[in-house]
């Protein structure tokens, strides 16, 4: 009878065993903490953007707030992974953005912006911008900018802010050779220190980038400007509706 098996008892109870492990397996159980929800991991990466002098435990805390329970040492993971450093190497990377944000209401911006007459004359308009407000002071339009010129303007303004002038502590302007020692003088009366962009660098001074984009687009692009006193009058009347608006 033994050639005529075509299994021997060996392999039956081989089979069988096989059997039972497989049929009282269980999966394999999952080491370590599980991952964090992507929205955990966007808020995390949030803060510390937004927030660059937050250190790890800082960020804990916040998280806490609406319930988020993540361990500091998870925080350190998620921003390493992110390209992130610690809190002090990650100031010194927003150092322009946080100053901006931090000092926006003691902030004026300056700058030129110019329009050519229907005579291809060339006219030089000098205007501030309050960061916070947006508020915009159009200083004066000459066909020859000099730096005198333009320390006189400065005067006027802070004359005209009357006592509002001391709210603001920094002034922000490009290196035009127009605006010159003089002009520094003069805020550095009002207690303002003059920040100069860095060179080649427009998006450092981009509020008043923006007011001058936006100016062409809604006035001086629809008009056909025949002489300085036309333009005085349109971008006065443009910066009254600009300021309530």
């Amino acid at each position: 009878m033994r050639p005529h098996r075509l299994v021997t008892p060996g392999t039956l109870l081989t089979w069988h065993r096989r059997l039972a492990r497989w049929t009282w397996r269980q999966p394999p159980g999952r080491s370590g903490r599980p991952p964090l929800p992507e929205g955990i991991v966007a808020l995390t990466l949030r803060l510390a953007e937004e927030n660059p002098t937050w250190g790890y435990v800082r960020i804990q805390g916040e998280l806490r707030r609406p319930g988020h329970r993540v361990a500091a040492t998870t925080i350190r993971r998620v921003l390493r992974r992110s390209g992130l450093p610690p809190a002090p190497q990650r100031t010194s990377q927003h150092t322009w953005h946080t100053f901006l944000r931090t000092h926006a209401h003691t902030l004026l911006t300056c700058d030129f912006m110019h329009m050519d007459t229907v005579f291809l004359k060339r006219l030089y308009v000098l205007f501030v911008v309050e960061t916070k407000t947006r508020r915009v002071h159009v200083l004066g339009i000459t066909t020859h900018p000099t730096g005198e010129w333009v320390a006189q303007l400065a005067r006027i303004l802070l004359i005209d802010l009357e006592d509002r002038a001391r709210c603001f502590r920094f002034l922000i302007r490009d290196r035009d050779a127009k605006f010159t020692a003089a002009l520094d003088a003069v805020f550095a009366g009002n207690d303002t220190t003059v920040i100069p962009t860095p060179p080649q660098r427009p998006r450092s001074n981009a509020f008043t980038e923006q007011w001058i984009h936006t100016a062409h687009a809604e006035c001086t692009d629809r008009l056909l400007i025949t002489a300085e006193r036309h333009l005085r009058t349109a971008l006065s009347e443009y910066a009254e509706h600009y300021n309530t608006g």
